[in-house]
């Protein structure tokens, strides 16, 4: 499955502090309908994502009855981008 959204960055300020962009509700609930095949549990969703020029492994996180897709230092860095800027994300998933 592959899918294509925009999204703001957000940064949660838990203990253990990470940025992430939502997956807007139609796509996550395209990702629900598969997650039972491709989760390695918890609800996390293994995905290729690629904003800009740069790509990387990671999983999306179950929240609120969707999904987040977190990112990396190294990727923000790469790509220039901070808190609240607006970003395209692909995914690929399965």
């Amino acid at each position: 499955m592959n899918i294509e959204f925009s999204g703001k960055i957000w940064y949660w300020r838990g203990p253990s502090p990470y940025f992430f962009v939502t997956v807007p509700a139609e796509p996550s609930d395209d990702i629900h309908h598969i997650s039972g095949i491709v989760t390695y549990g918890w609800g996390m969703i293994p995905a290729t994502v690629r904003i800009g020029q740069t790509e990387w492994q990671t999983a999306l996180w179950p929240k609120d009855g969707g999904y987040i897709v977190p990112l990396k230092d190294k990727v923000r860095k790469a790509e220039k981008l901070e808190e609240g800027d607006e970003v395209v994300i692909r995914l690929e998933i399965g």
